[in-house]
C-alpha cells in the first residue's frame, strides 16, 4: 500500500503530470487525425508548466500554508522530546555527510539540533526507514547530529517509520505526556500535527524550510518561471494532496466501524524499533 500510494502521488505531481499531458497530445499530432485536439493538449501543458513556475502564483500558494504556523516560540515548561521528521537521503562515501542528507532533512535536523540546545536535558528523536539503502534515514541524521555535537546517549531512533501517520503513532509510544517539540517543514506542519494529534499527542510546532518568500526586489528573478517556483508549487500540491488522502483514510476507517459496529480505530501502525545511545553509529568526519 505505501508504494502504491507514493506511485500514484508521484504521477500526480504538477511536473509529471503536465509532461504526460504533452506527450499524450504529441502522439495524438504524430499518429492520429485529430491534430488539433492533440496541440490543444500540448498548448495546455506548456502553459501550465509556465504558470505554476511563475513567483507570484506559486509562492502566494504555498505562504498560505506555511505561514499557518509561526516560528518555534519557546515554552514556560520545560521541553522532555524534540522529534525531527525525515525526508530521505542517499548513502554515498566519496561526499560528505550532510550531501548524502536531502536539504529539506538537514536544515529539519538543524533546527531540530538548535531547539534541542535550548533544552539540553532533552532527548532529540530521530525518524526514518532505509528507503532501500543499507542504513536507516535516522541513522544518517544521526551520524550528522553526533558531528554537530550530540551527545549519542541523547538521541533515539525511530527507524521503521515510513511516513508521518507511522512516525506519530510510533512517537506517542515513546513520549507519552512529555512535552513534545515537533519539526518539520512549514508547509508540512498542518498535516503533520493532524498525525500527531491522532495519535494522542499535542506537539509543540517548530516548523522550519520556508520557501515561499514575497519580498523579492528584482523582476528579472520575480516575473520569469524558474525551476525553484516549481517547486514551490509542487510542495503546495503534495501538501494538498495529502491531505485529501487523509480525509479519505479516515472517511474509510470511519465506515469500516460503523460497519463492525466498532469504534473508529486506526489500523495498526508499524511497531518502532528504538536505538538509544547509538553505541555503533560513527559521528561523522
Amino acid at each position: 500500500m505505501f508504494e502504491l500510494k507514493k506511485l500514484i502521488s508521484t504521477l500526480l505531481m504538477p511536473l509529471p503530470a503536465l509532461l504526460l499531458i504533452g506527450f499524450f497530445g504529441l502522439f495524438l499530432i504524430w499518429f492520429t487525425q485529430r491534430k488539433g485536439f492533440g496541440s490543444f493538449f500540448v498548448f495546455v501543458s506548456l502553459l501550465l508548466i509556465a504558470l505554476v513556475s511563475f513567483q507570484p502564483i506559486s509562492s502566494s500558494l504555498l505562504m498560505d500554508l506555511e505561514r499557518q504556523h509561526t516560528r518555534f516560540l519557546p515554552p514556560e515548561e520545560p521541553v522532555d522530546f524534540v522529534m525531527v521528521l525525515g525526508h530521505g537521503h542517499v548513502v554515498d562515501d566519496e561526499i560528505p555527510p550532510t550531501s548524502e542528507l536531502s536539504r529539506v532533512a538537514l536544515m529539519r535536523l538543524v533546527e531540530g539540533i538548535r531547539i534541542h540546545f535550548m533544552y539540553p536535558t532533552s532527548q532529540l528523536i530521530l525518524s526514518g526507514y532505509d528507503g532501500g539503502y543499507e542504513v536507516s534515514h535516522a541513522r544518517m541524521l544521526a551520524r550528522v547530529a553526533m558531528a554537530m555535537g550530540v551527545n549519542k546517549n541523547n538521541i533515539l531512533l525511530l527507524e521503521t517509520a515510513k511516513d508521518t501517520w507511522e512516525e506519530a503513532f510510533q512517537a506517542a509510544s515513546v513520549v507519552g505526556d512529555s512535552n513534545l517539540v515537533l519539526v518539520t517543514s512549514a508547509s508540512h506542519m498542518p498535516r503533520a500535527l493532524y498525525e500527531f494529534q491522532s495519535a494522542g499527542l499535542n506537539p509543540i510546532p517548530a516548523p522550519t524550510n520556508y520557501m515561499a518568500q514575497k519580498e523579492i526586489q528584482q523582476p528579472w528573478i520575480k516575473y520569469s518561471p524558474r525551476a525553484q517556483y516549481l517547486e514551490q508549487f509542487e510542495r503546495f500540491w503534495h501538501e494538498r494532496l495529502g491531505q485529501l488522502w487523509q480525509r479519505l483514510r479516515d472517511k474509510v476507517a470511519q465506515q469500516e466501524a460503523v460497519l463492525q459496529a466498532d469504534p473508529v480505530t486506526s489500523p495498526e501502525p508499524v511497531e518502532p524499533v528504538i536505538e538509544t545511545g547509538i553505541e555503533n553509529i560513527a559521528p561523522a568526519n
